[in-house]
């Protein structure tokens, strides 16, 4: 048997199948009891172009190459008043299954034995479920932060829509498409190619959203299932627009190696928080008879060398990894061997959306109390006994560059700089500012006509922090000189003549303004 063969199967094995089955389901969206934020939700789908990549669809049977075809769902903040846009059910959303699958002809009552979910009755009904979101509806006004999902292993851009739809009535953009190979629909087994060609298209989606026009573009996170959470670290690694990261029992915990295998990967750079949730401990019965690395249930080296990551590594003692997804909940097959009853999955499943909220409202939105959630005990904020366990860790030893001072800074609107310099020396007593580089960025901010008074806020903190300074002064009087105030203008141009009389740029300018 070939290696891909065999990573293909174990692939198979450790994430779909899970051996013998039950069929019979107590579940539906109603019984998730997830709760849904102030917003209504709206829908969109459509289909964009890659120009760089070619493609080709597989069942065609044909030679011929396409642009990379990106089908993009969309999930947004919308007018809670009655849209216009039609109601959507579950069945809608099992329709962009079909497209994404290239079978957009194949008729609906075939979709669920098709793509090898048990065609049940019970399974029938939740195909006329009604979903929260509405087709198309108003998005509301203003800026939201923006989360790329990347689903798992050759899996729909929809396979998690009940998650996408309540981070969207909290105020979250989900955006997500479809996972496939590098050159057609079907992945290789799982390979390091695999996992470039998925890390492009979250990259694909971080330029897409960056065209929206209510997508913060300063509050971007990736969120990924199974081998979407390998494919998102390397995204991330590669994308400095990527602020945080979610892993829903991503193959970062189990196809480690494959991430090392690319070039651009360094443990170094995976330096925004990082959140892990990982399924329950499989069975030592359910190990031996799918093959699976017993190692898996507690071994986690990409968490034990995290450096520069605020991280958590959470586990769902309820959940089996089919259950992160929405379609696993509603039409997987149970497991007699290891699957929890359906009430404590939805419960789980409700956690777990609660979990990911919490975090992204924690370091998207900079939000305190969703903090000190991720840092209580699961009890603690009325989690059921023994459903989760949590464990996290700061980053230790990073070096804080000035490119890190101005982030910080920038996110405090530039204000309290000796406050925020103080508390960077406490923890990183080495820590200096160079005079040449607050000089820099402060004429670089003055001079753009919306964020002139960053500049000058940079400009007044750097001659405290360097009063010896003429140039800073100068340049502190160049800043109100373009801001048309001439009274500071004058003011700190004298300054800067005091401490260096040479100074012919304050000289000439003095002249200027005094109109002598």
């Amino acid at each position: 048997m070939s290696s891909k063969h065999t990573i293909r199967c174990t692939l198979l094995s450790l994430f779909f199948l899970f051996g013998l089955f039950r069929c019979s389901s107590q579940v539906s969206l109603e019984k998730m009891s997830l709760e849904y934020g102030e917003y209504g939700v709206g829908f969109r789908h459509y289909l964009k172009l890659d120009s760089t990549r070619t493609y080709k669809r597989t069942m065609d049977f044909t030679n011929e190459s396409i642009l990379r075809e990106i089908p993009v769902s969309i999930w947004y903040p919308a007018k809670n008043e009655i849209s216009t846009g039609p109601s959507m059910l579950v069945l809608d959303y099992m329709q962009i299954l079909k497209e994404e699958e290239e079978w957009e002809h194949l008729p609906d009552e075939h979709i669920l034995n098709w793509f090898h979910y048990p065609n049940t009755e019970r399974n029938q009904g939740h195909m006329t479920e009604k979903v929260r979101a509405t087709l198309s509806a108003d998005a509301l006004a203003g800026s939201f932060p923006t989360v790329i999902y990347a689903p798992s292993y050759q899996a729909s851009s929809i396979e998690n829509f009940a998650l996408c739809e309540y981070l969207a009535s909290h105020g979250f953009i989900v955006i997500s498409s479809p996972s496939r190979g590098a050159e057609n629909r079907f992945f290789e087994g799982g390979t390091a190619k695999d996992m470039e060609a998925q890390a492009r298209d979250i990259e694909f989606l971080v330029k897409e959203s960056l065209n929206l026009e209510h997508v913060d573009k300063n509050a971007i996170a990736t969120m990924g299932f199974s081998f979407g959470g390998l494919s998102n670290v390397l995204a991330q690694v590669r994308n400095g627009m990527i602020k945080a990261n979610v892993s829903l029992d991503g193959s970062i915990r189990y196809q480690y190696p494959t991430l090392k295998k690319s070039p651009f990967f360094s443990i170094e750079k995976v330096n925004v928080p990082f959140m892990h949730m990982a399924q329950k401990l499989i069975p030592e019965q359910v190990m031996k008879e799918d093959k699976i690395d017993s190692s898996l249930n507690n071994e986690f080296i990409f968490y034990d060398e995290l450096k520069h990551s605020e991280a958590y590594s959470l586990r769902f003692n309820d959940l089996t990894h089919s259950y992160f997804s929405t379609l696993g909940v509603l039409f997987q097959a149970r497991d007699l061997r290891q699957d929890k009853s359906d009430d404590e999955i939805l419960e789980s499943y409700k956690w777990m959306s609660h979990y990911t909220r919490m975090f992204l409202n924690a370091y998207l939105n900079h939000d305190a109390e969703s903090k000190d959630f991720l840092g209580n005990e699961p009890g603690r904020n009325g989690v059921p006994s023994g459903m989760v366990s949590v464990r996290s860790k700061q980053p230790v030893g990073k070096k804080v560059r000035f490119e890190d001072f101005n982030d910080m800074a920038a996110q405090r609107g530039y204000k309290d700089l000796n406050g925020l310099y103080g508390s960077i020396k406490r923890e990183n007593p080495t820590f200096t500012l160079e005079e040449g580089k607050l000089n820099t960025l402060g004429l670089q901010l003055v001079l753009q006509p919306d964020r002139s008074n960053y500049g000058i806020a940079v400009f007044l903190f750097a001659v405290e922090l360097y009063p010896g300074s003429a140039n800073l002064f100068d340049s502190l009087a160049e800043g109100y000189l373009f801001l048309g105030d001439k009274k500071n203008a004058i003011q700190y141009f004298e300054r800067s003549l005091e401490l260096n009389p040479e100074n012919v740029n304050a000289v000439n300018r003095l002249r200027q303004l005094k109109g002598k």
